[in-house]
């Protein structure tokens, strides 16, 4: 609640009990502080703080079903909500529903980068959106290695038997039937180890990771000179360092940062396409 709005009585009560929630929370007393945030709902309902506040309470004791049902109420209340869709992107994360979990982590992370580009949050909500986008395409990734490897067999086993049917076939024949089977196989295995080197994780290319760390780009931006940088490493940079370009050594400063929308989108297209190369260990 901000200074100078007028409280009715049972709004005072519920911001002294979040209040009283908050100290508990900090104090480890997560029941005291599920109690009272509770009454601060019963009293209030409609204030979305509270039930994230509550949520975070359950996060910290894994029960997600309860996490997933006050961040839901949340939304209803207000759409905007960074970290009811952030809470309810783990909640789904942890019961495998890696589609809709990502959906709201997608969210969170556009409305954080929208309230506050240099928030924790920020940072928080990408890492755990990288490690869901990792996993369900190690999820992806392993189903489609066991249909390939089943496809392959079975193929083999087709040319297998045309071979086979092929040895009754008169003398002559029979000697191009087997340099064909052979030429077969080996060209059927070919299209097939080709397919798996194509889905395995390799390197990520230069122009699409940070100058600075080397990492694949989130939130690029380029420089006068050119240089593209992540943005939170290169503001890192001019606080730890000071004011000047690291590649270039030339005076620079955050204003004269514009954000790299070509890179951006480049780096979706990269990952959409290469979801190993979401792993940020």
């Amino acid at each position: 609640m901000g200074p100078g709005v007028f409280l009715s009585g049972a709004a005072r009560q519920a911001e002294i009990l979040r209040k009283d929630g908050n100290h508990y929370f900090q104090k480890g007393r997560i029941g005291a502080a599920i109690e009272a945030y509770t009454e601060a709902i019963t009293l209030c309902p409609n204030v979305p703080v509270y039930l994230t506040n509550r949520a975070l309470c359950h996060r910290k004791r894994n029960d997600w079903k309860k996490v997933e049902e006050d961040c839901r109420r949340a939304i209803q209340l207000d759409n905007n909500s960074v970290k009811a869709h952030y809470m309810v992107g783990l909640a789904l994360i942890q019961n495998k529903d890696y589609p809709e979990g990502i959906k709201h982590l997608e969210k969170a992370l556009d409305l954080g980068r929208g309230a506050n580009q240099k928030s924790y949050m920020v940072e928080e909500i990408w890492q755990e959106l990288a490690n869901a986008k990792y996993r369900e395409w190690e999820q992806a990734s392993t189903k489609r290695s066991w249909e390939l490897q089943t496809l392959k067999e079975a193929c083999e086993a087709a040319l297998e038997q045309k071979y086979f049917l092929d040895q009754s076939e008169p003398e002559g024949f029979v000697d191009q039937a087997e340099s064909a089977h052979r030429e077969q196989l080996n060209s059927l295995r070919s299209v097939f180890e080709n397919y798996a080197v194509a889905d395995a994780p390799s390197e990520v290319p230069d122009h699409l990771c940070c100058k600075i760390t080397l990492d694949i780009l989130r939130d690029p931006v380029i420089t006068p000179s050119g240089v593209t940088y992540e943005r939170a490493v290169i503001l890192d940079h001019f606080r730890k360092v000071g004011n000047f370009d690291p590649i270039t050594r030339e005076l620079l400063d955050e204003s004269q940062l514009v954000p790299n929308l070509a890179i951006k989108e480049a780096v979706q297209a990269f990952l959409d396409k290469h979801g190993w190369a979401y792993n940020t260990n």
